[in-house]
């Protein structure tokens, strides 16, 4: 066996050991092992980087590596390096657990890198269920009121729900192929999504994935745990885990080049209903962080607009548009981590006056803000119009025209986090200082957002050639 096949895999596993033999420690050096995770970090990009263009297939070829898992393991790993440039100051986590936040952080990224690649459907099964269960430690890590215990509590029980509905759904397709290999299944999909029983199997199988978008109706869970997860935390959850589900979905829905009247229609409904709902509750939240996760529960209905094409060209612009969500997304968090340096929940007036109290930061959040609004020239506005464009020529006109209504809604509740920064006064708020490290980050994101939204070449090509060998 190659080994650089498993090699971004077998790289996080022994950063996992590291950090495991770091909460064995009697003494608490928190600065130290911040150091040593953030070299893990930076080593997991190299890692991936280095097998991006790994192919072949491993363990009785339930797991394939190919040049589509592989740019997704790259992302993740580049997640993971992201949240932990901002971890160096986990307030709201106790000094003797930040050796397990990092464990479990590694452990929950392990899970999702196996997921992109597995073909299998019960390696896809326990590849999930390992990101999660690590996901359900970290969210109650947060020390606060208890709303972090509730959080922790409602993202454990909605994701059981959605994993038992998830295993039942496979259960149906393997009753009805006798395979639990992709390649297998594959062939029998236009039969099988003539049956109820192959539709419903697909319908409850996509449920696990629904749940890591949050797309209706397995969004329940994102308000709370974004406002209740530490701001470390929730980062990870709202750039890396959605990532890694865009990645399985779009590998998932390719088993057929067609799919039944029904089917279509349903992730059409899902797709509309995810989009409205998000962004009409987000127009009333008072709280950043909870305005952000209705902002996800929309994008999660662009992405279902993508992946509904089931063409080339839907899955460049789903495959480009996670990139780019991952980027945009994680800059304002990382705002929002850096004006709450004690981890409070910020409400949308605490910004005010952010230009002022840091330019930078400003103008970080005014970019990252904008993308998420599909304003050009940013990678928010290309990834949508790729998007839009590959639903338009599929002849989702409707879809495609309530998608561009709810961008324009969207609109009004990105624009009073922008209005609070910019136009009102500061009052009493203190300025935010930002180390040269942060403000190195900041420039590198904010050259991200526009230079691969005016010259977005490079990743449609790359995504190209990924979805090439998904088709």
């Amino acid at each position: 066996m190659n080994v650089l096949l498993f090699g971004p895999e077998l790289y996080f596993l022994g950063a996992a050991l590291i950090f495991f033999s770091l909460t064995l420690k009697r003494k608490v050096q928190v600065k130290a092992d911040y150091r040593i995770a953030l070299a893990l970090a930076a080593g997991g990009v190299a890692v991936s980087v280095l097998c991006l263009f790994q192919q072949g297939e491993l363990f009785f070829k339930a797991y394939k590596v190919d040049l589509f898992s592989q740019i997704f393991k790259f992302a993740l790993a580049l997640g993971f390096f992201l949240v932990i440039t901002i971890s160096h100051n986990l307030a709201q986590i106790e000094e003797r657990y930040h050796a397990e936040f990092y464990l479990f952080l590694t452990t929950t990224t392990i899970g999702m890198m196996m997921l992109v690649s597995a073909v299998e459907l019960l390696t896809i099964y326990v590849a999930l269920e390992l990101s999660s269960y690590s996901l359900y430690i970290l969210v109650p890590l947060r020390r606060g009121d208890g709303i972090d215990v509730e959080a922790g509590i409602k993202y454990l029980f909605i994701g059981a729900v959605s994993s038992g509905f998830m295993l039942f759904g496979l259960s149906y397709i393997f009753g009805a192929t006798h395979s639990t290999y992709l390649t297998e299944i594959m062939p029998k999909m236009a039969q099988l999504v003539q049956s109820p029983i192959g539709v419903l199997g697909l319908l409850f199988s996509l449920a696990g994935f629904f749940f890591k978008l949050s797309v209706f109706p397995f969004h329940f869970w994102a308000p709370d745990v974004y406002q209740g997860a530490a701001n470390q935390v929730t980062t990870f959850i709202a750039t890396a885990s959605k990532a890694a589900a865009v990645a399985v979905l779009l590998r998932l829905v390719a088993l057929g080049s067609s799919y039944g009247y029904n089917f279509t229609q349903v992730l059409v409904m899902l797709s509309i209903i995810s989009m409205t709902l998000g962004n009409l509750v987000a127009i009333v939240q008072k709280d950043f962080k909870r305005m952000l996760a209705y902002s996800s529960i929309a994008h999660a209905g662009v992405f279902l607009m993508g992946v509904l094409t089931i063409k080339e060209a839907g899955y460049i612009g789903a495959v480009y548009y996670a990139l780019a969500y991952l980027v945009m997304n994680f800059t304002v968090f990382m705002v929002l981590s850096e004006v709450a340096k004690d981890g409070r929940d910020l409400k949308i007036v605490e910004l005010a006056g952010l230009w002022k109290r840091s330019p930078i930061l400003g103008l970080s959040l005014i970019l990252g803000i904008f993308a998420l609004a599909g304003v050009p020239p940013s990678i928010g506005f290309t990834g949508k119009l790729l998007i839009f464009t590959s639903a338009m020529n599929q002849g989702y006109f409707w879809l495609v025209l309530i998608g561009a209504v709810n961008g324009t809604i969207s609109l009004y509740y990105y624009l009073r986090v922008v209005y609070a920064a910019f136009f009102m006064d500061p009052g009493d708020l203190p300025p935010v200082t930002v180390s040269f490290p942060t403000r190195l980050l900041n420039y590198a994101l904010v050259a991200i957002i526009i230079g691969f939204g005016v010259f977005p070449d490079q990743i449609v090509r790359l995504a190209q050639a990924a979805v090439k060998t998904v088709l």
